[in-house]
């Protein structure tokens, strides 16, 4: 059995987010257990297993995401890495359908290399700043907004984009926060860079110190950042150390994350499943 590691949301190796990818035989999921020891071996943010359906279905392969500790109930990331493997090895062509913990989810791929995958908007909610998340991130937001069960993350907004890039956070204490994980984002110093807004991600709960690129988190960011910016299409910037772009087209209840992925490994897993 084939097992890739996918750079994604970005253009070149060992930038974006990379991503483990396994293509499964048959038309089922192995055990929970045995995917789950895959991802915790793979040992990255996540590993998308997938299969292809028989014809009838409402979607042409099943996709599941696990992180070295949990499965996940979205992830854009994996699921930009795993179109990228069905496109690149001919698998699929044009637009895929995947069924998933999030619902059905499409990818489709242009002429241009990207990929868009057609995303739920996630439903924002304005809340307090919990009391323990300034000493946890070792910064005070200006605002707080839940993101809903799907997405499951706190999002925080930070003065400026400096504030973000230097954050240092006590991970325990994130971890400790109740959430999926903590999106801090803010306002792009200079749009002319090529970005509208940056963000980074800590998920230390499910089992990820910080994400370098995560596709679910803008489908928050998309609707956060389009209501301040007056613009349904937006860039952002992950300022993680690997660093990667998020295309983002808000479109109400939908949103399209864009973005390349790169194969930087290609090989073959010899442990089958249990």
């Amino acid at each position: 059995m084939r097992i890739r590691i996918v750079d994604a949301f970005t253009d070149r190796p060992f930038a974006g987010n990379p991503a483990g990818v396994v293509l499964l035989d048959g038309d089922g999921f192995p055990g929970a257990a045995w995917l789950q020891q895959v991802a915790a071996e793979v040992n990255l943010a996540e590993t998308a297993f997938a299969h292809r359906l028989g014809p009838g279905a409402d979607a042409d392969w099943a996709l599941r995401w696990f992180t070295p500790a949990t499965e996940v109930d979205l992830c854009g990331h994996a699921t930009l890495a795993t179109a990228h493997v069905l496109h690149t090895t001919g698998a699929a062509t044009g637009t895929v359908r995947f069924t998933t913990r999030g619902g059905l989810l499409t990818a489709t791929a242009g002429d241009d290399g990207l990929i868009t995958l057609d995303f739920p908007t996630a439903p924002l909610t304005a809340v307090e700043v919990p009391p323990d998340v300034p000493d946890a991130l070792g910064a005070r937001p200006l605002s707080a907004h839940d993101t809903g069960p799907t997405v499951g993350d706190l999002l925080v907004e930070l003065p400026d984009e400096r504030s973000v890039r230097d954050l240092a956070p006590d991970l325990r204490a994130v971890a400790r926060l109740g959430h999926r994980g903590v999106i801090v984002t803010a306002r792009a110093e200079d749009p002319a860079a090529g970005h509208d807004f940056v963000s980074r991600f800590f998920g230390p709960a499910v089992g990820i110190d910080e994400d370098p690129v995560t596709g679910s988190a803008h489908t928050a960011l998309a609707p956060f950042w389009a209501a301040r910016l007056g613009r349904d299409e937006l860039t952002g910037l992950q300022a993680s150390a690997r660093t990667g772009l998020v295309r983002t087209a808000l479109r109400g209840e939908r949103t399209l994350l864009s973005g390349s992925a790169v194969t930087v490994i290609d090989g073959e897993l010899l442990t089958a499943p249990g």
